[in-house]
């Protein structure tokens, strides 16, 4: 659900959803931490750039999918949002977080590879 300098700015390509995730309470689903920036044309009418937003989806989207990512703990995640027929949409997708592990390893690999590149540059 969304309010009009909302809309202008997603025309507009102001929208990062980068950090957001999706949650489920009470059998709905709320958009969380996506940034749209504000409409510098709507003055004192504008929005919030991180509200949560809910989602309209059919009940059995939220039984089938999103339900099933509250039970066993998977994260709902946006994947892009786009206009069809007049209508923001979001594309969702699940997915589990990774690991203490996994994150050290993943820090470590990027760390490596961003000495490599400077001893390359260097010659």
């Amino acid at each position: 659900m969304l309010v009009g300098s909302e809309v202008k700015s997603l025309r507009g390509g102001k929208v990062s959803i980068d950090e957001a995730y999706g949650r489920v309470k009470s059998e709905e689903v709320w958009l969380v931490n996506c940034d749209i920036q504000e409409y510098v044309q709507a003055s004192h009418f504008n929005h919030e750039a991180k509200r949560p937003r809910k989602l309209l989806l059919h009940r059995r989207e939220i039984k089938k999918f999103a339900a099933l990512a509250y039970e066993k703990g998977l994260t709902l995640v946006p994947l892009k949002m786009y206009f069809k027929e007049g209508r923001a949409k979001v594309l969702l997708g699940i997915c589990r977080g990774r690991k203490l592990y996994d994150k050290r390893e993943k820090i470590k690999q990027s760390s490596m590879k961003r000495d490599i590149d400077r001893a390359l540059r260097r010659g």
